[in-house]
């Protein structure tokens, strides 16, 4: 971005009413600290625990990283120009902010893809799930997510950096995301805007796909089993991520497929809100309380810490 006289940037935020300040404060840094921990003990569950060093755990590990990531790159921030009351972001703090939370954003996309194919593994081809889903295999598609992750977001970012800005510097979001920023721009965004439209169309479209299909045989070869109860242990196993990748695709339609009206602007940081706090401190409860095994170790972890306190 070519900021010549603008070395900074203004975030409005989700509003300029005084008298919310601080409510909204409290619930972001709520939200923050329950989501931080909620998927640090996944990760910390999935480390320790000998019963969850199965492929799909090891996705879950992942994905809470992911979110953590995420989270962390767009609340912390706010939270500090909430309490500050310094709303100024430095032009190379903004740029970095863009990054990451794209980045992290369309990794979870194709993470949540690995997953919905892990299940579909496990339940379509479940004699060859260890063969198919090997460690060495799950690495490469995590590492696979991360490459589609910076291979899609750093082409529109590129042209990002050559934008230029003659009077106003004012983002009314509440963090530096694209489409704010080329609102402020005396440059031609067209290009970039037709880029970042493809770019987040192949991201969404081309992942949501794969969901879409790896649930269909999934629902398919379970209507097939005769057992009523195997159905419902089967159907089990998948409903955590189910819920998750609702939540995900959920918000960002909401986003990205509204009107262009005035008050779309609100809706969207309403939503938004949703995706960079609510989603991330929700998903390891939904993972939690509707997995056996991940309650189970969490239980077991619980007993030693207090049999080790005891002592």
């Amino acid at each position: 971005m070519k900021n010549h006289t603008i070395t900074t940037f203004i975030l409005l935020g989700l509003t300029d009413d005084p008298q919310l300040q601080i409510p909204i404060f409290i619930f972001l840094f709520l939200t923050y600290i329950l989501s931080i921990t909620g998927n640090l003990t996944i990760i910390s569950l999935t480390l320790a625990d000998s019963h969850l060093k199965t492929p799909m755990y090891f996705f879950l590990q992942n994905f809470a990283l992911l979110e953590i990531a995420f989270t962390s790159a767009c609340i912390p921030r706010y939270l500090y120009n909430i309490a500050t009351g310094d709303r100024s972001i430095a032009y190379n703090i903004c740029v970095i902010q863009v990054l990451f939370i794209d980045v992290f954003g369309v990794t979870e996309f194709f993470l949540l893809t690995i997953m919905s194919y892990d299940r579909y593994v496990a339940i379509c081809k479940p004699l060859h799930y260890v063969t198919i889903m090997s460690s060495t295999v799950c690495k490469k598609l995590v590492l696979c997510c991360w490459i589609a992750g910076l291979v899609i977001v750093l082409p529109p970012l590129i042209l990002l950096l050559n934008l230029k800005f003659c009077d106003s510097n004012v983002i009314d979001y509440f963090f530096c995301d694209v489409y704010p920023i080329l609102k402020i721009s005396c440059s031609d965004t067209w290009i970039i805007e037709q880029l970042v439209i493809a770019c987040a169309v192949l991201a969404f479209i081309l992942t949501l796909v794969c969901v879409v299909l790896s649930y269909i045989y999934i629902v398919k070869t379970i209507l097939r089993v005769p057992s009523a109860q195997q159905r419902k242990r089967a159907f089990s196993t998948c409903s955590s991520h189910m819920i998750v990748v609702s939540i995900t695709y959920g918000n960002c339609i909401f986003v990205y497929v509204n009107p262009s009206a005035k008050q779309s602007v609100a809706i969207n940081k309403v939503v938004t809100v949703l995706m960079t706090s609510i989603a991330p401190m929700l998903n390891p409860f939904i993972y939690s309380l509707r997995n056996k095994q991940v309650r189970q170790a969490f239980s077991d972890s619980f007993k030693r810490i207090a049999f080790v306190t005891k002592k």
